[in-house]
């Protein structure tokens, strides 16, 4: 299939949260221009401009450029990715990050959708997630693009240590109230090499408990659903025809183009990612090099295993018939003993053509997707 959408990483940010495991820099705004340099090489390698359907410029924290370097940006994105005429152009924001003057250098490159990285309402959560906004800027954020912009989606963060269920479902309350039109909810994880995770081991910071991280994964959907979002995929959450179409992209199991540090694409059955290091992403491009780090061809059976968990996280999880029309095979040739085994313990259910997990089985998501792999 010919891709139709595009991912730009943008890795720079004034600092890493404890909790961050991307590919980002922080204290290097001296290489922002040298990156522009570098990404205009990398989408020069496309020999020709690729119209896409969805366009999404991540992070790191892609408002931390300057005006003028964002806009330089997002001119580079907008030529080699020339939008359709209803196409969706994201951007990642940080709170603290938000001026008038930038929100009108998004607005005039036709960006429609802004996810801002909010993860709380209350300051001191803030403070613990070493997050350099409070809820002062989040709502002043809000306030600047909701008027030009009105496409905010938000992220949110749960089972922060020390957070009660009381605590959770106040920042549940003032999510909704801030006229969001797409909520995630992640819960907190300790990913191996952040500062968090050598906390943990230390004993300085405390993980939530697995039964109050239940309550509060069940408090944003039936609070969230009941404040009139559709809940359509694991830990996403929209009001009617506000879903990422982006992200839908992945989830389907479609191709897609990607430039920038540690960025991952996917052409055909090709998967490529690019140097992590902003630095050597920079040189080898400078060097006349390619930026890929890893490469991967996909076998057919390997495409249609994550066909079928990406297709799971969703809720109306997958339509049989589509599935084995896209992969000629079905979850039952792939997985069926593991399959009929979470059929028998309720966590997956078959109703007409639809496999989906059930309510219990949201709850064990990621491990069931890695059985099914």
């Amino acid at each position: 299939m010919t891709p139709r959408s595009a991912y730009l990483h943008v890795p720079f940010c004034t600092h890493r949260c404890g909790y961050c495991n991307f590919t980002v820099i922080a204290g290097r705004d001296d290489l922002m221009e040298a990156y522009i340099e570098a990404i205009e090489e990398e989408l020069a390698l496309l020999k020709t401009p690729r119209p896409v359907d969805t366009l999404f410029l991540g992070g790191g924290t892609p408002t931390h450029l300057p005006p003028d370097q964002l806009a330089k940006l997002l001119d580079l994105a907008t030529r080699w990715f020339p939008m359709a005429a209803d196409a969706e152009l994201s951007v990642e924001a940080n709170p603290i990050d938000i001026t008038p003057e930038k929100v009108d250098v998004l607005a005039a490159a036709g960006v429609n959708r802004v996810s801002l990285g909010v993860q709380s309402f209350h300051d001191a959560k803030l403070k613990l997630l070493e997050r350099d906004h409070r809820r002062a800027e989040i709502e002043a954020a809000a306030e600047q693009i909701l008027p030009k912009i009105p496409n905010l989606a938000i992220d949110m963060i749960f089972a922060a240590p020390g957070e009660t269920l009381d605590q959770w479902q106040d920042d549940l309350r003032s999510a909704v109230e801030l006229g969001a039109q797409h909520i995630s909810t992640y819960g907190l994880t300790f990913e191996k090499g952040t500062s968090f995770w050598a906390r943990r081991e230390k004993r300085q910071l405390t993980e939530a408990d697995e039964e109050l991280q239940r309550e509060m994964y069940l408090a944003a959907i039936d609070h969230l659903t009941g404040s009139g979002l559709e809940h359509y995929e694991v830990s996403n959450f929209a009001r009617p025809g506000f879903r990422s179409r982006h992200n839908q992209q992945y989830w389907l199991g479609r191709r897609y183009f990607a430039a920038g540090p540690g960025a991952s694409r996917h052409i055909d059955l090709r998967r490529e990612t690019n140097h992590r290091s902003t630095t050597t992403y920079i040189k080898r491009l400078f060097q006349g090099r390619s930026p890929v780090a890893e490469s991967e061809e996909l076998t057919p059976d390997m495409k249609a295993r994550e066909r079928l968990v990406f297709g799971l996280r969703m809720i109306r999880g997958i339509h049989l018939p589509t599935f084995q029309q896209e992969t000629g095979t079905t979850p039952w040739d792939l997985a069926g003993a593991k399959i009929d085994h979470f059929l028998d313990l309720q966590l997956l259910e078959r109703e007409g053509d639809q496999l989906r997990l059930t309510r219990d089985g949201l709850l064990l998501g990621d491990a069931i997707c890695v059985e099914l792999m």
